[in-house]
């Protein structure tokens, strides 16, 4: 009965935010053996820096952590030399061998601000793929149809629109599926974009003879815009190397719904407490505090409780605490490319009459983003950021720009 009760909340953590569980019963029966499982998750290590969108599978990591599962993080050092087509619409370029060994560097340090490092096994994947023949690799490539392949939905629209695939393409799922027979993994963590190389990790276990792991999908976290996920090409991203300050200022300027699909799937506060806030919520009470709360857990999650407390301070202290109105309007503009010029952004938020009063009013100091002021006209800013944008005294708006 007790352990019975035991295996109830774990699964109830272990299903906060997820999108899928393939198969649910089977994860259920793993966590009834009562033994530590292999909880595999995969990164290529693609760029140096990780940004919370990243941190949404690895919370997920420190919750298996937490409750007695062996954390297996695999740098995928092998595979992103190959480079994963997953949603990409043309072949994407591969990294050097010296651009992925300084990107796994750097992803280490970040990770362990989440996950304990004395509990968590880092492996490579090249540990096992050089190891490869030629030959090994084709009894590999041999597990695995062409029809299969062209299953997934990019290299089906690729294959369909006539855009090149490359045949190291089809090795890429190939190989993330093989490193869970390498790892013994009895479930594998990935976003909702991986899921058909999770399966085939599935499928490969089975033809070398291990229990299937369990596949689990976690959303793709949107960026500060609400909108588009998470990116740094899209400047929407808050980055986990960013200061404190930054990191306040961005937490702070999502919008009161988007708080509440992160509190799900980046804090660790109990989902129950977080409910009964959001219901606070809707029966009036101001979200500010809430959103103070959520700035607050992750800057001392990724710097120190004291670098919380000082962004607080920093933050309030720039608003000039009391000035800004509580309910600020939200408004997004649609724009053409990349960027859009702050005095058009201002003209189109209904901020001013025209672009001609805007550059009137940034010339007199009147104009502050987020609490800044505005000196130069020339700005311009990129879409899919989301500012508060303040004219005069009484004039304030939080401005999402999205893609026309």
């Amino acid at each position: 009965m007790w352990r019975t009760i035991l295996q109830q909340d774990e699964l109830q953590q272990i299903l906060r935010g997820v999108d899928e569980v393939l198969v649910e019963h089977e994860l259920i029966k793993k966590l009834a053996e009562g033994r530590p499982l292999r909880i595999k998750a995969g990164f290529d290590p693609t760029a140096p820096d990780l940004h919370l969108g990243h941190t949404v599978l690895i919370n997920k990591l420190k919750t298996f952590q937490d409750l007695g599962h062996k954390v297996l993080f695999l740098i995928g050092d092998f595979t992103g030399m190959i480079g994963d087509p997953t949603g990409k619409n043309v072949t994407r370029k591969p990294l050097t061998r010296d651009d992925v060994i300084a990107n796994a560097l750097t992803y280490q340090q970040q990770v362990f601000k989440i996950l304990d490092p004395d509990k968590t096994e880092v492996m490579f994947n090249s540990t096992w793929m050089n190891a490869m023949t030629p030959a090994d690799l084709i009894q590999l490539a041999a597990k695995h149809t062409v029809a299969r392949m062209l299953e997934r939905d990019d290299f089906s629209k690729r294959f369909k629109s006539g855009q090149a695939i490359a045949i190291h393409e089809f090795l890429y799922p190939l190989i993330q599926g093989y490193d869970s027979v390498a790892m013994q993994a009895d479930i594998e963590l990935g976003g909702t974009d991986q899921k058909f190389n999770l399966l085939v990790g599935r499928q490969l276990q089975e033809v070398y003879g291990q229990k299937p792991q369990v596949v689990i999908t976690m959303p793709i976290l949107e960026g500060l815009d609400g909108v588009q996920k998470m990116s740094k090409s899209l400047n929407n991203y808050i980055g986990i190397a960013d200061s404190a300050e930054e990191m306040f200022g961005k937490i702070m300027s999502i919008s009161d719904q988007l708080m509440w699909r992160y509190f799900e799937l980046l804090s660790f506060r109990p989902l129950a407490e977080v409910k009964q806030w959001e219901q606070n919520c809707q029966a009036g009470e101001n979200p500010r505090q809430y959103k103070v709360q959520l700035a607050q857990e992750i800057i001392t999650r990724f710097h120190n409780e004291a670098a919380a407390i000082h962004a607080l301070e920093s933050f309030e202290a720039r608003f000039q605490r009391g000035a800004m109105p509580e309910d600020i309007e939200e408004i997004c503009v649609a724009i053409n490319g990349d960027t859009h010029s702050v005095t058009a952004i201002l003209k189109e938020a209904g901020l001013t009459a025209s672009t001609s009063e805007a550059m009137r009013m940034i010339n007199q100091g009147a104009v502050k983003i987020d609490g800044e002021k505005v000196t130069d006209p020339k700005i311009m800013l990129r879409v899919g950021s989301q500012h508060v944008y303040q004219v005069g005294k009484r004039k304030f708006a939080r401005v999402s720009l999205i893609a026309s």
